[in-house]
Formats: C-alpha cells, sequence, structure tokens
C-alpha cells in the first residue's frame, strides 16, 4: 500500500518516536524534517528521516542546530492508516 507522503509528513510531526535520535535534549524543528520512504513492508512502510535538534545555550544567543538522522517503521492498520512507529 503507498501512502500519501503528506499523511507520512504530519505523523511524523507529532510522534514522539523523533525524539529518540536528538542527542541533547533539544526540540525537534519540524520545518527542518525531511524523510525518504526506503522501502515498503507488508505492514507499513520504512523511512529514513532527517531533522534538526535546536539548543537553546541562552535566550539572548541563537539556537545552536545538530543534525539528527535515523530510520523509523511506520506500521499501519489494512485502511493505510498509521498506528504506530517503531525506531529501527
Amino acid at each position: 500500500m503507498k501512502l500519501p507522503m503528506s499523511l507520512i509528513e504530519s505523523y511524523l510531526k507529532s510522534c514522539c518516536e523523533l525524539r529518540r535520535f536528538c542527542s541533547r535534549d533539544g526540540w525537534i524543528d519540524n520545518d527542518s524534517l525531511r524523510f525518504t520512504v526506503i522501502m515498503t513492508t507488508g505492514v507499513g512502510v520504512i523511512v529514513e528521516i532527517e531533522f534538526d535538534e535546536l539548543l537553546m545555550d541562552s535566550p539572548d544567543c541563537p539556537a545552536t542546530r545538530i543534525g539528527c538522522c535515523g530510520q523509523l517503521h511506520l506500521h499501519t492498520d489494512r485502511h493505510g492508516q498509521i498506528m504506530r512507529a517503531e525506531v529501527l
């Protein structure tokens, strides 16, 4: 089953599993989120993800950006809705 990219993007921008790829407990910059579907499985898709983690050292300084990446297996139900994400 082919999932619409907008559905995947919407899910990724709200899922808590992306926090596992953050290295310094910063914030995920959703505007920097990029993903590629690398494989379709019988129960969903595997996506490769890249985004920037934002770190605020002080209120007067601009945020530091740290590049983060990883892979998730997005599991779908029989109607094509994403049910959960599994960190690979």
